[in-house]
């Protein structure tokens, strides 16, 4: 499956290096190809020996190496793989990368490559949730690195949390997907998902009960077939999809600059329940009780998303998708705001109190064109996004 790919594994210092042995073992199982680089401190958990052993390639573990820099420069070592794995990355190699600090081998093969890069963070929980950690996880992002886990579990250092690093199965997995050629290869797609929150006051606001985790199911099952992903989500719920560009906002406002910002692209998926109105002045203090008397809030409309896509009269993506959530006449509504919004398809969707979608783990959907409204059965939101996912693909690649 990865026969003939190119993977350069960096390993930084931390407990969970010796994992490592084990994703060397399965991407050699796969056919891929494995260059190993060591952190002075990844040499303190695992050795230059048991790693060069099982990947069959020499190991690099120094920036000053006079051999290894005639032999092979770490330029041209940071540029001669397919993708650049740094498995586990730790709080400190995620700081340089995101600083653009590069002090040795390590860093300054990040700083140096033109190739992707994709990295399985590990460290304890607190130094995870850490505000410092937390910003440079989101300049890593943006700057379109992949990240693959941490997983929730318990720690060696004793705490329980998210810090782990993913399991070697997963990250072989990620890895796969990334290197695969998939049928949306070279494909860029806009995925929104979530709910937008509009204050009330600092402390206050108006939403809804999206959970996101359908638009993260889409999102998951076009990154599957190759796609370029960028996930502009709300506050939601569901977890980030792996491997996707991650663009987080809060307002409808804040979402529809995203969305022109990630323009242009080739197919356009509004998963997002967008809030159709905002406080027109949200008040910058809490707002008190005054002696039983109520707020007053004066409501302003929000700019709407899907309309302003749908209708642009240059780079409009070939496919524009919204969702429809409704409680009665669905496909009457559904079909309504299609024409009204100008998309090319509406998926619409049941989201009484009884059906149990909003929030839960399944959906039923009538996927609606301007030809025909094709009713689905009740899924799981991952088969769903799967279906919708093949359906995307026959439109942009002219496939049946």
């Amino acid at each position: 499956m990865l026969s003939s790919k190119r993977v350069l594994l960096i390993i930084s210092g931390g407990i969970a290096a010796y994992k490592c042995l084990e994703l060397i073992r399965l991407l050699k199982k796969q056919g891929a190809d494995v260059t190993p680089v060591l952190t002075k401190a990844a040499q303190e958990f695992v050795t230059p020996l048991s790693v060069s052993a099982l990947a069959g390639e020499k190991v690099y573990t120094d920036l000053f190496d006079l051999t290894d820099e005639a032999e092979m420069g770490h330029i041209q070592l940071s540029r001669v793989a397919d993708l650049v794995v740094v498995a586990p990355a730790t709080a400190n190699l995620m700081g340089k990368l995101a600083q653009g600090r590069a002090d040795d081998l390590a860093s300054t093969l990040l700083l140096a490559t033109d190739t992707p890069v994709m990295i399985a963070p590990a460290m304890n929980v607190r130094m995870w949730e850490h505000p410092a950690t937390q910003r440079n996880l989101a300049a890593l992002r943006e700057d379109g690195v992949t990240v693959v886990g941490p997983n929730e579990g318990d720690m060696a250092c004793g705490e329980f949390g998210l810090g782990r690093l993913a399991e070697p199965s997963e990250i072989l997995e990620a890895i796969t997907t990334h290197l695969s050629d998939g049928p949306l290869k070279g494909k860029h797609v806009l995925v929104t998902s979530g709910p937008t929150h509009e204050p009330i006051d600092p402390v206050r606001y108006i939403a809804n009960r999206s959970s996101g985790s359908q638009g993260t199911a889409i999102a998951n099952a076009l990154i599957a077939l190759g796609a370029n992903v960028t996930f502009v989500t709300g506050p939601a719920d569901a977890a980030t999809p792996d491997g996707a560009n991650i663009v987080p906002v809060q307002t409808a406002a804040e979402m529809m600059n995203a969305v022109q910002n990630a323009l242009p692209c080739d197919a356009a998926v509004f998963a997002a329940a967008v809030a159709d109105w905002r406080v027109a002045s949200a008040s910058g203090r809490k707002i008190k009780k005054d002696n039983g008397k109520l707020p007053t809030l004066e409501f302003a409309e929000n700019s709407d998303i899907l309309a302003s896509v749908s209708q642009m009269k240059q780079g409009r993506p070939e496919l524009v998708v919204g969702f429809a959530a409704e409680t009665d006449d669905v496909l009457e509504n559904a079909t309504a705001k299609r024409k009204r919004k100008g998309c090319d398809w509406i998926v619409a969707n049941d989201v009484s109190p009884e059906t149990g979608i909003m929030g839960g783990s399944e959906n039923a959907v009538t996927l609606i064109s301007a030809d025909s409204a094709e009713e689905w059965p009740r899924m799981s939101k991952t088969e769903t996004a799967q279906k919708l996912a093949a359906r995307i693909v026959q439109t942009l690649t002219g496939t049946t």
